[in-house]
């Protein structure tokens, strides 16, 4: 039996961000790349619901979450670490950030967007914002799909466990930023990779916020030589 990997997509998008880490290591791993609630083909939940338990069906095995799935890859690790083999972190996010001036004004453009009911601002917000130009005809509709989701009613309380120092954690983690990401993501992802027990930094030269996305086979590389180091793979 292959070893599995689970992958959690950014907030930019859904599964089909993961679709060149698939196709690399499919043949490797059992890749499972789930649309997290709100995202995809997984619609908004109408009641109280948790990121982590939508992660937790999919386990045991190695977990890569890239910015806000980079989040609930970290809470879902701290949470169960006896369901994740091994922890890989993409840009990711953390909770309660002290955000940079630039990064505010971004959620504020997005917001005001959203909250005018103008669906197709608010992808371009983020697309501008994110996305290198070559990308955003492929990034956009999924976007725009996660925006209708979690526009169609109104948003439930997210439910998140008991947050638990990523200097506890005890799984084997790679931090891995995009040399090109915004500021703020390089300051987490060195914070994380200081404070995760253990932890490996990797920078990945011209890639901005979506490393998979921008340089792929940097990015493959990255994960099959850090998944493979006690996974059983030849």
């Amino acid at each position: 039996m292959m070893p599995r990997v689970v992958l959690l997509h950014s907030a930019l998008g859904d599964s089909r961000l993961w679709r060149r880490q698939v196709a690399a290591l499919g043949d490797t791993f059992d890749m499972v790349a789930p649309d997290l609630p709100g995202f995809g083909q997984t619609p908004m939940p109408a009641q109280p619901f948790s990121f982590v338990d939508a992660v937790v069906p999919h386990l045991p095995g190695m977990l890569v979450g890239n910015s806000f799935g980079g989040m609930v890859a970290l809470r879902t690790a701290c949470a169960r670490p006896d369901l994740v083999r091994r922890l890989v972190l993409v840009g990711a996010g953390v909770p309660d950030w002290q955000w940079t001036e630039e990064m505010q004004e971004y959620f504020a453009r997005e917001h005001a967007a959203v909250e005018a009911g103008d669906l197709d601002l608010a992808t371009e917000v983020n697309l501008e914002f994110w996305v290198a130009p070559e990308h955003r005809d492929e990034v956009r509709p999924q976007q725009r799909r996660a925006l209708e989701l979690q526009t169609a009613h109104e948003e439930p309380d997210v439910l998140w466990p008991e947050e638990v120092a990523p200097s506890e954690l005890d799984v084997p983690s790679l931090v891995v930023v995009g040399s090109e990401d915004k500021p703020d993501f390089r300051v987490i992802a060195e914070h994380l990779a200081g404070e995760i027990p253990g932890a490996e930094l990797a920078v990945v030269e011209g890639a901005g916020h979506l490393v998979g996305l921008d340089r792929p086979d940097e990015l493959n590389a990255l994960l099959l030589e850090f998944l493979t180091e006690d996974a059983g793979v030849a």
